[in-house]
């Protein structure tokens, strides 16, 4: 499952979440800040508590700052989508993607980053990566 809380105030957010059937969010942005109210890490982790979700926070699947143009623009995303499928496949990305597929074994795991569109997230390799099969340090 993926989402995006682009447009959404953090308690349309959660309530979403809830409606899904959300347990734990993973969250694959690089840094856990965000200029939007009740979005950075130490708030949402305390208001996804309240609503029974657990959060986890996984930087090692982040975009880096530097690759995020394309996904806004669509221009050299084929190239911005194999940086991220680089950064996935690191050991460390690779513990990540373990860990998220420990959490979703337990049920109703969401991908989480900025974007509401997946196809203009990085998040979308996430979930490719996550695949059956697919997860592999090379």
């Amino acid at each position: 499952m993926s989402v995006g809380y682009e447009g959404a105030s953090i308690e349309e957010f959660i309530e979403d979440l809830r409606t899904m059937g959300v347990k734990a969010l993973a969250d694959v942005r690089l840094a856990a800040r965000s200029r939007k109210k009740g979005f950075a890490k130490t708030r949402l982790t305390a208001m996804l508590a309240e609503a029974g979700i657990e959060y986890h926070h996984f930087p090692a699947l982040g975009n880096p700052k530097d690759n995020r143009e394309p996904f806004w623009t669509g221009r050299g995303l084929e190239a911005a989508l194999d940086r991220c499928r680089e950064t996935v496949r690191t050991e460390s990305g690779f513990a990540a993607l373990e860990q998220i597929k420990d959490l979703s074994a337990r049920g109703g795991v969401a991908v989480f980053c900025f974007e509401a569109d997946e196809s203009r997230c990085h998040r979308q390799v996430v979930l490719e990566a996550l695949q059956p099969g697919r997860t592999s340090v090379e």
